[in-house]
């Protein structure tokens, strides 16, 4: 049995706010789901940051008010979190007075943020790596993904929305993946999706996974994912947290060539005959990047 936690990147609108959407996948079989807890809860305990959720996005950020702050890094973690707390609550009142449209805003920014305001960027960014590091050294995890370039992408000539495309790639991967998991252990693999809580999508791929059940994709029949999707809290998920955080490295990668994050889940991608048939960058055609070329 494998469970695959999906996540996305990007937006699927046209244009949206982002050149490319992404879906991931993040396949473990069940029985190395607690070492996996254990991993990413031993290097949370590390930074701080038990029990919270590992949004990448928020992590990422710099966070202006840690520069105001002299000295920020030298400061005990207490006193970080109590200075950062009191500029806040300062701004807060003093947009609050001039600037309802930022101070919304920026009231949205600091609650992203709050379980991370003790750790400097540097520290926020080593703690993505050491993430992203046991992820590439989990030789029993597989990533399955689908990459859509929306500059290119034609609506008109697609039956299907760019959501709707990527999560059949991905369902369609996953199968082919318990196909050849069951050819090899001799024994049928089932597997069951798993969906960060998002109520825009999911009666959509409830309803899409029951048609995809009945009348397969456009590649294969699906006879090995069990149930509709179960959709869960992020913040309550430890896998979900790690498939948002291979989504937005792939993303990052394909609109500003950072690699840092993405070579390291890039090495879990789904392969066969020594290509990475996991992943898809879509339309592709002319395209070097390390996607594409993998797939030569």
């Amino acid at each position: 049995m494998f469970f695959c936690y999906l996540d996305e990147s990007g937006t699927p609108e046209i244009p949206g706010t982002s050149s490319h959407y992404i879906l991931v996948g993040l396949s473990i079989p069940v029985k190395y789901w607690q070492k996996v807890e254990q991993d990413i809860n031993s290097i949370k305990h590390k930074y701080g940051l038990h029990d919270k959720e590992i949004h990448t996005a928020w992590l990422r950020r710099r966070y202006i008010e840690q520069r105001k702050i002299s000295n920020f890094d030298l400061l005990p973690i207490d006193k970080r979190i109590f200075e950062i707390e009191k500029y806040r609550r300062a701004e807060l009142l003093r947009l609050q007075k001039v600037n309802n449209k930022q101070y919304s805003q920026t009231k949205k920014n600091y609650k992203e943020t709050t379980d991370y305001i003790h750790l400097t960027l540097e520290e926020r960014e080593n703690f993505l790596l050491e993430i992203a590091s046991a992820i590439s050294g989990w030789n029993f995890a597989t990533l399955f993904a689908e990459c859509i370039d929306k500059i290119s992408f034609d609506p008109r000539r697609s039956a299907m929305s760019i959501s709707e495309q990527a999560f059949m790639q991905v369902v369609t991967r996953f199968d082919f993946y318990l196909l050849n998991c069951t050819k090899e252990m001799n024994e049928k693999q089932y597997g069951l999706l798993l969906h960060d809580n998002n109520l825009t999508v999911e009666k959509k791929h409830a309803e899409l996974m029951k048609s995809f059940q009945k009348k397969g994709t456009l590649w294969k029949d699906i006879n090995h994912i069990i149930e509709t999707p179960l959709f869960v809290n992020s913040g309550l998920t430890n896998m979900i947290q790690l498939a948002d955080l291979c989504a937005y490295a792939i993303r990052r990668y394909l609109e500003n060539n950072e690699n840092e994050l993405f070579d390291l889940v890039f090495q879990r991608v789904d392969i066969k005959n020594g290509k990475r048939v996991g992943i898809r960058h879509f339309p592709g055609s002319g395209c070097n990047c390390v996607i594409c070329q993998s797939h030569k």
